[in-house]
Order: structure tokens, then C-alpha cells, then sequence
């Protein structure tokens, strides 16, 4: 599946949930407008008989102001906002401020309004059928398009994932939604505590001292609480090479590594405003989204997997032929380079079996002597020593042009480019900045996104969103949360409307 025929996928299933929703809240609407044209169905005869018993109470008869009073609480209780019931309201209080002829006259007129409410109710019931069942229509006809593309996504990825999913180590049932559940609450407790640390900040002023202090000390153990159980939590609910694939339907980056640089890609670079959980290597592969889903090798015997590449799990003296056939079905090869033997027989392989554009090399700096080694396997000389950093994390980012000549780009921050002069250049770029500058997280890994995405253009692969995804999977935990803590309101509105309807609520 192309990345263009997943985005559209992607807008089907967004549209068919939105109108669904509002679909479900519209047919909620014209439950409670028939509930509402059932219960004042009686209206009519109610309206005779609290008519007969105030003529009766103007004629004398004392008893019938009990009939009057129990009209006013059905009338009180079934009968919509509208004529009829003030006209009963307003007859009952006359009554009981003993304005008997003023009574009379108002109850003369009831079973006009009564027909005119009626007449409303209808209209009111015809209106919102119509508009439920309007926005009813989208997602029934979206179904269709949305169960033929699931299809396409699989059957595009069936034979990748039929190689990944011999490899997958074996889960219960419900271990991964058991955590899921418990991440999402991870999540919630993370964005609701931030929430209202934020408020107490902002309007702390205008509360009492200890609802402040409550506010803060609760806020910030929320966050506390929601970091220590997303630790725990993720690596537990991670999603397998096999099921991501299945999710995403586009064709692979394979993510080649050393074992050995996964403490280094497990780091968390924090930036000054933001908690953050995700590590490097959860950014990057988010980065490396924008070509495809990002898969990887596990360390055997981990127990548990590490965040970011989806992994899969490879036999110790049986590994080469499914890391080739891997390097066939993917789109894209990322290698970071390392002084192990199998990587270099990768990078081999990967030289000899693909095409140029398809291999992009990562080199760690401080390294020497895997620069020497590199450059006995090339075809001409990279340069690297020379642009390479001192970054253990990548130092620069190799590509390869179709006669696999070495491009290299260093990996260091891109200096801003000057502005041109101008006041509206200076205004827009100010105004950019304020509406932006909450998600400039420029960590390592965001300046490497940016250097991957200049590397790939270099070959012709153009994917303008990578820094950016780095940087959004850098605030994923914040933006998860508050999505989590929308979805739930919009959920608890839902579930409020229909206890109503069902007159529980």
C-alpha cells in the first residue's frame, strides 16, 4: 500500500468515526424527541379534564382544585417547553392566588395550545429523524471502502509478514490489551496531572492557599504516577514486526544494528518544558515512519522488547537468509554501522543484492577505525573522516548514488537560515514562532531526521516531515494523554446522553 493510499485509508476510517459519532448523538436527539412526542400523547384528554375541572372550580366546586393541581404536575412533567404548559403554570398560580375569572379565561385557550405543541413536537421529531439518518449515511457507505482497503493492506504485506511471523515469540491473548488498557491510563493520569498543575499555575491566584497546594501536590503526583506506570506498561503492550506491519500496509524500513548501541538508542532526551518517555530510538524510527513502518531485529533472549523498531526475533546460526530476504521486501535499508562481523556482511549483501538508493548507512563518531574499515568497502573514497563528529549516538549519514559513489552528510544542527529583511517577513516568521515554538524539541535525534531527510532528497527519496515526526514522538506521551482525556469526555457525553434517554440519568 502506498503512503498516499494509506493516507487516504487513514481520512475514510477519521470521517467514518466523526460522522458516526455525530450519527449516534443525532439518533440519541430524535430517541428523546419521540420519548417526548410519546409522553405527551395524552395531551388532549389532559387538557379536557383540567378544563372541565376549573369549571367546575369556578362554579363552586372546591374539590376540583386537587384535579386542577395534579393537570399542573402532569402538564410539569410530559409536556415540552412551550404554550400549553405556561398556559397550565399560569392557571394554576391564578387559582391559587384566588384570581378565579382570570383563571377561566386562560384555561379557554389550553387545547389550542395543546395542538400547537403537539404540531411542534412533530415537526421537531420529522426534522431530527432526517438529519440522524443524513448523517447516517456516510459511514455506512465509507464501510465498504474501509473493509477493501484493510483487505489491500493485507494482502499487500502478506508475504513479508508471513516471513517476520515465523520469527514472532509467542504472547497470550491478552497480555498486550491488558496493557494497553493500562498504558492508556498511564497516559491519562500523565496529561490530567499536567492539566491541572497548568491550571493551579495560571489561577492559583484566584483559589484558596490549600486548594492550590492540593491542586499542585495532586497534579504532580498524577504525573508521577502516570510516568512510573507508562515505564512499566509500554515495553509489556509493545506491538510485534508482524502486527505493526499488518497495521501500517506500506513496505518496511529494515533497521539494522549492533546490540550493542541499544543502550545508546535507549536514552531519553529531555527538553526544558516537557516530560518526555520515549527514547531515541522511539524517535528516530518515528522519523523513519514517513518512508514506512520501521522494523528490526530483537536481542535474543531480552525479555522484553525495546521501544522504537517493531522487532522480531532471529535465530543465533540461522539469520543471514531471512535478513536477505528482508533486504528484498523492504523499501528501505537503514544500517548503523558498528565493528561487529555481521554487520559488515550486511552492509555487504546489502552492496551487492540492492539497489543504491535503498542503503542508508548511519557512522557513529569517535570511531576511527570503523571509518578505515568503511572506507575498504567502498567503491570510492567517502570522505567521512573528515565531516564525521564526535557523537557516539551518528555522527554523519551516508547515501549512495546509482554507481554507488559515497555521499555523506554530516549529522549536526542545521543552522537557521537569515531571514530576508522585511516587516511583514519579520511579523509572519514571529507569528510562526508563537504558534510553533511549543514543539521545537531540537534533541539529537530531531537533528538527525532532519540529516536523514537531506540524505534521502539526495537520492531522490523525498520525505519532508521526518523532523517533525521526531519531534512529535518526542511530546507523544502529552499528546497521547490529552487525546485519551478528549476521546474519554466525548465518551462520558455519549454514555450521559443515552442513560437519559433511557431516563436512568
Amino acid at each position: 500500500m502506498s503512503s498516499r493510499l494509506r493516507a487516504f485509508a487513514r481520512l475514510i476510517t477519521a470521517v467514518a468515526i466523526v460522522t458516526a459519532y455525530v450519527a449516534l448523538h443525532l439518533a440519541i436527539t430524535a430517541g428523546m424527541d419521540l420519548r417526548a412526542c410519546d409522553r405527551f400523547r395524552d395531551a388532549p384528554a389532559r387538557a379536557a379534564a383540567f378544563t372541565a375541572a376549573m369549571d367546575r372550580y369556578a362554579a363552586g366546586d372546591v374539590s376540583a382544585r386537587a384535579e386542577i393541581r395534579a393537570g399542573n404536575t402532569w402538564f410539569k412533567e410530559n409536556a415540552p417547553s412551550g404554550a400549553s404548559r405556561s398556559a397550565v403554570f399560569s392557571t394554576t398560580g391564578d387559582v391559587e392566588k384566588g384570581r378565579v375569572s382570570l383563571a377561566r379565561e386562560r384555561a379557554d385557550g389550553l387545547a389550542a395550545d395543546v395542538e400547537r405543541d403537539r404540531a411542534r413536537l412533530d415537526r421537531k421529531l420529522g426534522s431530527s429523524r432526517a438529519t440522524a439518518l443524513y448523517w447516517a449515511v456516510p459511514p455506512v457507505v465509507l464501510l465498504g471502502p474501509a473493509l477493501w482497503l484493510r483487505r489491500r493492506r493485507r494482502l499487500d504485506t502478506a508475504e513479508i509478514i508471513r516471513v517476520v511471523s515465523r520469527f514472532a515469540p509467542r504472547q497470550r491473548w491478552w497480555r498486550r490489551p491488558v496493557f494497553l488498557l493500562a498504558s492508556a491510563a498511564g497516559y491519562v493520569l500523565l496529561a490530567g496531572g499536567a492539566i491541572v498543575v497548568g491550571t493551579a499555575q495560571r489561577e492559583g491566584y484566584t483559589m484558596p492557599p490549600m486548594t492550590m497546594m492540593g491542586s499542585l501536590v495532586g497534579g504532580l503526583a498524577a504525573v508521577g504516577a502516570g510516568l512510573l506506570s507508562l515505564r512499566y506498561t509500554r515495553p509489556r503492550s509493545a506491538r510485534g514486526a508482524a502486527r505493526a506491519l499488518l497495521a501500517d500496509g506500506r513496505k518496511p524500513v529494515l533497521y539494522l544494528r549492533s546490540f550493542a548501541d541499544d543502550d545508546t538508542a535507549a536514552q531519553v532526551d529531555d527538553s526544558a518544558g516537557f516530560v518526555s518517555v520515549h527514547s531515541r530510538e522511539e524517535q528516530f524510527t518515528g522519523a523513519l515512519g514517513a518512508v514506512g513502518p520501521v522494523i528490526a531485529v530483537g536481542r535474543p533472549g531480552e525479555p522484553l522488547p525495546r521501544l522504537g523498531a517493531a522487532r522480531f526475533y532471529l535465530p543465533l546460526d540461522d539469520w543471514q537468509p531471512t535478513v536477505l530476504r528482508l533486504m528484498e521486501l523492504s523499501q528501505l535499508i537503514v544500517l548503523r554501522l558498528g565493528l561487529g562481523e555481521g554487520l559488515w556482511w550486511e552492509v555487504q549483501q546489502a552492496r551487492a543484492t540492492q539497489p543504491a538508493r535503498k542503503l542508508v548507512l548511519l557512522a557513529p563518531g569517535g570511531v576511527p577505525e570503523l571509518v578505515q574499515r568503511l572506507e575498504r568497502h567502498l567503491s570510492a573514497p567517502s570522505r567521512l573522516a573528515e565531516v564525521v563528529g564526535s557523537d557516539p549516538w551518528t555522527g554523519a549519514v551516508i547515501t549512495f548514488d546509482p554507481e554507488w559513489t559515497p555521499q555523506v552528510h554530516p549529522a549536526e544542527p542545521v543552522p537557521r537560515a537569515e531571514l530576508p529583511r522585511g516587516a511583514l517577513v519579520h511579523r509572519g516568521a514571529r507569528a510562526v514562532k508563537t504558534g510553533l515554538g511549543f514543539m521545537a524539541m531540537f534533541t539529537p535525534t530531531h537533528h538527525l531526521a532532519r540529516t536523514i531527510k537531506d540524505a534521502l532528497a539526495s537520492v531522490g527519496v523525498r520525505k519532508r516531515t521526518m523532523a517533525w515526526r521526531a519531534t512529535f514522538v518526542a511530546q507523544m506521551s502529552m499528546w497521547k494523554g490529552f487525546a485519551l482525556v478528549t476521546v474519554l469526555v466525548l465518551l462520558g457525553w455519549l454514555v450521559d446522553r443515552v442513560l437519559q434517554l433511557l431516563g436512568i440519568g
